[in-house]
């Protein structure tokens, strides 16, 4: 085994440090997020940093990187307030990835991809149309982190669209069976597939398999 020391992590490469840091936390969700600003112009962009943040209200949220260039998703939002979140299937995995690509304001990644822009129910934000759970939310909190000059965007989910296929009747939804991927560091996917569900823990009853 091998120690890093934080004087260590700090002379690393500057690309290899990002990897590896962004390694550490393990396989994290890979989702678009789809904006458009006041002038009706389309954007979207790939996050491997949405939240989980409450249920009742219904809240999700994802990390906006420093301001340090120009960050399309983030005004979009700071000026319009809405946006979608978009699951990645393996079927859009490349497509998703390339979105990270640096294009113009003027230029959607929607377009230069090569995936379809939709609109659900009048929500302001275009959606993925190749994505298998759509999710509008509305902006309701941005949080400054100044240690790191980012911000957690929290938004408040306003609509879902999803396979009835996929989804129980306790309310899970099931994720691999509609072959959405995760992702380790900056440029690796992976399939995700379930080894298992269980009863609710609770320290006097041993755990039982929650079958489909």
């Amino acid at each position: 085994m091998k120690t890093i020391t934080l004087e260590q992590i700090e002379q690393l490469e500057k690309r290899y440090r990002t990897n590896l840091i962004n390694c550490l936390s393990g396989v994290k969700g890979l989702n678009l997020i789809g904006t458009k600003n006041a002038e009706g112009q389309t954007n979207l962009a790939l996050f491997n940093s949405v939240v989980h943040l409450g249920a009742n209200p219904p809240l999700m949220g994802f990390i906006q990187r420093p301001a340090s260039v120009e960050r399309h998703t983030f005004e979009n939002i700071q000026n319009t307030s809405f946006f979608t979140i978009n699951s990645v299937s393996e079927d859009i995995h490349k497509q998703a990835h390339q979105t990270a690509a640096r294009y113009d304001r003027s230029e959607s990644e929607f377009e230069e991809v090569s995936l379809k822009s939709i609109y659900i129910d009048e929500f302001y934000a275009p959606f993925v149309q190749e994505s298998p759970l759509k999710i509008g939310l509305e902006c309701v909190d941005i949080i400054p982190i100044p240690y790191n000059n980012t911000h957690l965007i929290v938004g408040k989910i306003q609509l879902i669209q999803l396979d009835e296929n996929f989804l129980q009747a306790d309310g899970f939804l099931s994720l691999h069976d509609q072959k959405i991927v995760g992702g380790t560091g900056l440029d690796s996917y992976l399939s995700t597939q379930e080894i298992g569900r269980y009863s609710y823990a609770k320290p006097d009853l041993p755990l039982t398999d929650i079958q489909p």
